[in-house]
């Protein structure tokens, strides 16, 4: 497993700019092998999505268009 964010990281989605700018405010991962990974954003349209935060995984938020912003 693979982990691309972490609690703290500000990231945009590039297909979505409407949500404007979101914080990982949450990470959660599973203690059996093989399990999955998540992380919960908060956008600026006040909306909370949740991704699954695993660069190994096809469906990794990064593939679908989360980007880091710089800090």
């Amino acid at each position: 497993m693979r982990l691309y964010l972490k609690t703290g990281d500000k990231v945009i989605h590039n297909h979505c700019a409407a949500w404007g700018m979101g914080e990982v405010v949450e990470e959660r991962h599973s203690v059996l092998a093989g399990g999955s990974c998540f992380v919960r954003i908060i956008f600026e349209d006040g909306e909370d999505r949740s991704f699954i935060n695993d660069l190994d995984h096809q469906c990794c938020c990064y593939y679908a268009g989360i980007r880091m912003l710089r800090q």
